[in-house]
């Protein structure tokens, strides 16, 4: 499956954005999906994940209570709902798929598939 993640940008702190991951090749609903970031100067890290159907999710610790992981299996489109930005959570951004993903676990070796990267600048 290949992925395609947009909607990254230059947002001020408090701020809002939401990501996309649209998928294409295989069915979407076949394969668990997550979020991932990487800092400059940092290793990527777990953001959040949802498994296949949409029912379960899991997200890290750092971005619980302000960032929503969604898809919508029919549109083959997976989304990150960002809210209450801080600076902190400037970075890349990666989706990910999988078939076998614990999702719990957040690691990325666990992912098949990954998207490009969508760039996030928060400002303060």
């Amino acid at each position: 499956v290949q992925l395609q993640a947009s909607g990254g940008g230059l947002v001020q702190a408090g701020g809002s954005l939401r990501l996309s991951c649209a998928a294409s090749g295989r069915t979407f609903s076949r394969y668990d999906m997550g979020w991932f970031r990487q800092a400059p100067g940092k290793e990527r890290e777990f953001v959040a994940a949802i498994g296949r159907s949409g029912g379960t999710a899991y997200y890290a610790d750092s971005v619980k209570g302000r960032f929503t992981i969604s898809r919508d299996n029919a549109k083959n489109t997976g989304y990150l709902q960002m809210n209450s930005l801080k600076p902190e959570d400037t970075a890349l951004y990666y989706c990910a798929a999988g078939p076998r993903v614990t999702i719990w676990r957040g690691k990325n070796s666990e992912y098949d598939y990954w998207g490009q990267g969508t760039q996030v600048t928060v400002s303060s």
